[in-house]
C-alpha cells in the first residue's frame, strides 16, 4: 500500500532531491537549523555561514558562540541553536561509522538538542542508514490518508519502516515527496 502511495506522488511531483546541500556537514547544520523553522529562514542562516566561510567542523568549534549566533539568528532560537551545532559537531568529527544504526541512534538521543526527528535525519540524510524521519508533515500525510492509528514516533517510524522495503534512496525520496506534498496541502 505505502509503495503504492510513493508511486503516485512521485509520478505527481517528480523527484525531489532532497536533501539539497553542498557538502555532508552542511547537511548536519541543516538538521539543526531546520528545528522549529520554515526552509526558508534556515537558506537564510545557510548563506550567512557560507558567506563567513564557516561551513567547516573544525570552523564551527573553534568559533565564538557569538558569532554563531549572528549568522545563524534568522533561523530563530540561535542561542540554543549554537550549542545544540557545536554538540552535533563535536559528535560528527569523532563519530565511528562502523557502529550500527541502532548504536548510532541511541548515541545521537543522548546528545542535547538531539530528538528523534533529528537523529533519524542525521542517519538518513548524512550516514545513509535507512532510518524513515517523522515530521510534522509525515504526521499530517498518515492522518489525512487514514494510514495508521499512530500517536508516537516510535509508531510512526515503526509503521514505515514495516510497510516499505528497507532502502535509504526510496526512504529518503518518500520523505521528501511527503514534505512537498504537505507544503502544498
Amino acid at each position: 500500500m505505502l509503495k503504492k502511495i510513493f508511486n503516485k506522488l512521485l509520478k505527481q511531483y517528480g523527484k525531489q532531491n532532497w536533501w539539497p546541500a553542498e557538502t555532508e556537514y552542511e547537511i548536519v547544520v541543516g538538521i539543526i537549523l531546520t528545528q522549529n523553522t520554515t526552509w526558508k529562514n534556515v537558506e537564510k542562516a545557510l548563506s550567512n555561514l557560507k558567506r563567513a566561510h564557516m561551513l567547516e567542523p573544525k570552523k564551527i568549534l573553534s568559533c565564538s558562540n557569538q558569532i554563531i549566533e549572528q549568522l545563524i539568528k534568522p533561523c530563530g532560537f540561535y542561542k540554543q541553536k549554537t550549542v545544540y551545532l557545536k554538540n552535533i559537531t563535536r559528535y560528527y568529527v569523532d563519530l565511528d561509522r562502523n557502529k550500527s544504526t541502532a548504536t548510532l541512534r541511541k548515541e545521537l538521543l543522548n546528545i542535547k538538542g538531539i530528538g528523534k526527528e533529528s537523529a533519524d535525519s542525521f542517519l538518513l540524510y548524512v550516514l545513509n542508514r535507512p532510518s524513515f524521519v517523522i515530521d510534522a508533515y509525515t504526521k499530517r500525510f498518515v492522518k489525512t490518508f487514514k494510514l495508521c492509528e499512530c500517536k508516537t514516533y516510535e509508531e510512526f517510524k515503526h509503521f514505515f519502516e514495516s510497510n516499505l522495503p528497507s532502502d535509504v534512496e526510496l526512504y529518503k525520496e518518500f520523505h521528501a515527496l511527503i514534505v512537498r506534498w504537505g507544503k502544498e496541502n
